[in-house]
């Protein structure tokens, strides 16, 4: 068991004159730290999780930001400032990744608005191409990145749901061959077109794969997830909370007794850590709009995560309710 910030170390080998005198210059060390500590001053959360991409050996946390549904506001003044204060608390929690899509109407202005109040926040920018044809592909990315407001590429481009990725994703190589672009990715989500996904997993130099995962859709664990690790692809999870479906299931019910076992105090974080602690997932993205939600999120990346046989309980747990 870890110590308290107040536990005694024991008394270093020595005759027991020297030995006393070294307690009590430690019982005073501790003394001194909680006397200057603030009235309600809590400790410094621990730092985030993270895994590395293997193509690049770049280390994520691994828990990230989506934008679907949350982040599309328009112009809305209440709509932005509520996704401003999430980006900002996200940076803060010691977050990297959000990820978008033109497909997600108005999130990418949105967070472009977002990160232009912020100072050089540690973004790694991840967004897709959703488009047919090589020019409204390289139309679009340059769309994207002004939305973003972003002065320099991308970390991650992703052929969004395979759309024309024949065309696009050779397109994405070439950038990133040129140096206009650090990452290259193809995404799915509900489970579509596993097979041809697969298959271009197989064929393909790809840095990262985004796909859904989440207690009760548990496919990708069959064929996608270990053919990333044995591929050293990155894998983003969309999807964790089922849109928000799966928690609202899951908050009818008490928190089971071993969810303390592994840090959790809400469902959000077990739903969370069964995703991360799959050994080849990289960083799961959900999203949300509200800063109290986006801290429960980011604390699921933090502390203990369940192991092979905790795992095995959590998903039986969760598909008998």
């Amino acid at each position: 068991m870890p110590r308290s910030p107040h536990h005694l170390p024991d008394p270093p080998p020595g005759p027991p004159s020297t030995a006393r005198r070294a307690l009590l210059r430690a019982a005073a060390a501790c003394l001194s730290l909680s006397l200057v500590r603030p009235a309600g001053a809590q400790a410094t959360p621990a730092a985030l999780l993270t895994r590395p991409v293997p193509s690049s050996g770049d280390a994520l946390p691994v828990v990230g930001l989506g934008s679907w549904i949350t982040f599309n506001v328009g112009d809305d003044p209440q709509g932005r400032a509520a996704a401003a204060a999430v980006v900002q608390a996200f940076f803060a929690a010691g977050g990297r990744l959000i990820d978008s899509s033109p497909m997600y109407g108005s999130a990418q202005q949105v967070i472009g608005h977002a990160l232009a109040g912020l100072q050089q926040p540690p973004l790694y920018a991840a967004d897709k191409v959703w488009t047919r044809g090589a020019a409204r592909g390289a139309d679009q990315i340059a769309a994207s990145q002004a939305h973003w407001r972003l002065a320099r590429p991308f970390d991650l481009l992703q052929v969004h749901n395979l759309l024309d990725w024949e065309t696009q994703l050779p397109r994405l190589f070439e950038m990133k061959a040129a140096g206009r672009l650090r990452h290259v990715g193809i995404t799915t989500s509900e489970g579509r077109r596993h097979r041809e996904f697969e298959a271009i997993m197989d064929r393909h130099p790809l840095d990262f794969v985004q796909f859904s995962y989440n207690l009760l859709d548990r496919e990708a664990e069959q064929r996608l997830l270990p053919l990333a690790a044995e591929r050293g692809i990155a894998v983003l999870v969309n999807r964790p909370f089922r849109q928000g479906a799966l928690l609202q299931q899951l908050q009818r019910h008490p928190l089971p007794g071993w969810a303390a076992e592994i840090g959790c105090r809400h469902w959000a974080q077990v739903a969370l850590k069964f995703v991360v602690s799959h050994p080849a997932v990289t960083c799961a993205i959900p999203a949300t709009s509200q800063v109290a939600h986006l801290r429960q999120n980011m604390d699921a990346a933090r502390g203990p995560l369940p192991d092979a046989a905790l795992r095995r309980r959590m998903a039986g747990h969760v598909a008998a309710l």
